[in-house]
């Protein structure tokens, strides 16, 4: 049996009689982007996200840098972020000519450690962006005390996060801003790159729709230096057509990750040798924590084991993310060095996602049960610490 990471054909096949007709419609209007089409998305993204207002751009990359334009980054600021995460976190820090801070994460969750914020704290630091990690929200609630206390804003990276929850809150609705990915592997991805920024701000929402065309308030004339962070038509209009899936798609994503569980559990391993994604429930606040599973990933003390023992079965399985960033090469002028965030450190070391995609079947899940279980019989490994 042949188990992939993603099939992205198989929910285009659900979907085809759907997209096909928009697709054609784009293709006669030769209109190709922005238009009606990207502010019909970006009502909806709004809606769906409990933001106020949504601006449509190239990416998810391009999103979280025109943020930082917004908020009028400048060189030499300081922005705190995790070391692991997508590389375009820092990316677009070190683009604007900034200084990426980095806090290490809470082991349990992969996300940022909100105890950790305030000592990186400094009179240079002029944003915070927490990263909602593999479909699951950062604890929030910690992250904007500091932040509000201290009048620094929050840009909340939801790229992998989309329709996820916190307190009752969707993910980037609670922050200054809030930035999604389109990427084609993203529980909402389209036929291409594009990605999305959200706020309650309007002075923010209306800069931004001035920086993603150059900056211009009509042909010719340039409030700002901005850029091309446009976004297409034919994206917009797809990915409209999959938000009306989101809901559906989530929850078979967790019904995926809730038969992991269980089967998991079932065999007495995890305890002894290998650790399962957990929902936080932050039971602070009593509320339950939505999480939409863009990954479903393990810790597992033979990573490199397990991933080479699944992929020999036919079964996709992923590193997110092999190297910290603080350990990275271009990031090397920053200073840090191995053991300065040991928690993100040991997640590089321990995690591998496994198929978690809204169209597995039940046998697909089962072989990759049986197989993770197969695994550990025969190797016989260590208990994790």
């Amino acid at each position: 049996m042949q188990v992939p990471l993603l099939d992205l054909k198989a929910q285009f096949s659900s979907i085809r009689a759907e997209i096909k007709p928009v697709v054609d419609e784009i293709m006669e209007s030769q209109s190709f982007i922005l238009g009606p089409r990207v502010e019909a998305l970006e009502h909806a993204v709004a809606a769906h996200s409990g933001a106020k207002y949504a601006i449509g751009v190239s990416s998810g990359t391009d999103a979280l840098l025109v943020a930082l334009m917004a908020l009028d980054i400048k060189p030499g600021d300081e922005v705190i972020t995790t070391p692991f995460t997508f590389f375009a976190t820092a990316g677009v820090i070190a683009r604007m000519h900034a200084i990426p801070v980095f806090v290490d994460i809470d082991p349990a969750t992969f996300n940022m450690d909100p105890g950790r914020i305030g000592r990186a704290v400094t009179k240079k630091t002029r944003a915070i962006i927490p990263v909602h990690l593999f479909g699951q929200c950062a604890d929030m609630a910690p992250i904007l005390e500091t932040a509000s206390h201290r009048g620094i804003p929050v840009v909340e990276d939801a790229a992998q996060s989309v329709g996820a929850e916190y307190r009752g809150k969707r993910a980037g609705s609670m922050g200054d801003l809030g930035i999604f990915s389109f990427f084609p592997s993203k529980n909402l991805g389209g036929f291409g790159d594009g990605g999305m920024v959200i706020t309650n701000n309007v002075e923010l929402a209306d800069k931004i729709r001035l920086l993603r065309h150059h900056g211009a308030e009509n042909a010719y004339a340039h409030k700002y230096v901005g850029g091309n962070f446009r976004l297409d038509a034919l994206q917009a209009a797809v990915l409209s057509v999959k938000l009306g899936h989101l809901e559906k798609w989530s929850a078979a994503r967790r019904e995926n990750a809730k038969y992991y569980d269980q089967r998991l559990e079932l065999s007495g391993l995890p305890r002894k040798k290998l650790v399962l994604p957990p929902i936080s429930a932050y039971e602070k606040s009593g509320d339950v924590n939505y999480h939409t599973f863009n990954q479903y990933t393990l810790r597992v003390k033979n990573r490199d084991g397990l991933q080479a023992h699944l992929k020999k079965a036919g079964i996709g399985c992923a590193v997110y993310y092999l190297v910290p960033l603080h350990l990275q090469d271009c990031f090397k002028y920053l200073g840090y060095k191995r053991g300065d965030f040991p928690a993100s450190e040991k997640a590089a070391e321990e995690v591998l996602s496994i198929p978690v995609y809204p169209e597995l079947t039940t046998g697909q899940k089962e072989y990759v049960v049986q197989s993770i279980l197969s695994f550990f019989e025969a190797d016989r490994q260590p208990s994790m610490t």
